[in-house]
């Protein structure tokens, strides 16, 4: 009986069934930690949009405030596009109310309104300088 050298010595180059399976594994076990921490900077992101709103709204407000003795709740006295604004990728709906004092508040509306239901429907920065609602909203 004659062994062909060529094919005993022949390397396999290949996966074998088991250790695609163990990949596959591994992969899923990565994927189920990870995904939870990406949802939640999803979120934050989004939601640093509504602070940066808030903030400049506010802004807007106290400058009109200086020349007009009052807070207005127009949107378009500020200089923005409509009343209420919305933010430049939709996520919030920014209003103000009062004359004498002002809230300017960031209503989350859309995917974010579903994602952040919870933690941060709103946010808010009054006049005096009071935020809300939590401080986990503004960070």
């Amino acid at each position: 009986m004659r062994i062909n050298v060529d094919e005993s010595m022949k390397e396999n180059k290949g996966f074998t069934l088991i250790e695609v399976m163990i990949t596959v594994v591994i992969v899923g076990i990565l994927a189920s930690i990870a995904y939870p921490s990406y949802t939640q900077y999803v979120i934050k992101s989004a939601r640093s949009e509504g602070v940066a709103a808030v903030m400049r709204v506010a802004n807007l407000q106290e400058q009109y405030y200086l020349d007009n003795r009052t807070y207005t709740t127009d949107m378009t006295k500020l200089g923005l596009d409509k009343s209420p604004f919305i933010t430049e990728h939709g996520h919030y709906s920014v209003t103000s109310d009062g004359t004498t004092t002002t809230t300017v508040t960031a209503k989350a509306i859309g995917i974010q309104a579903s994602r952040d239901a919870t933690a941060c429907p709103t946010i808010t920065l009054t006049s005096d300088g009071v935020k809300g609602p939590s401080e986990e909203c503004w960070k």
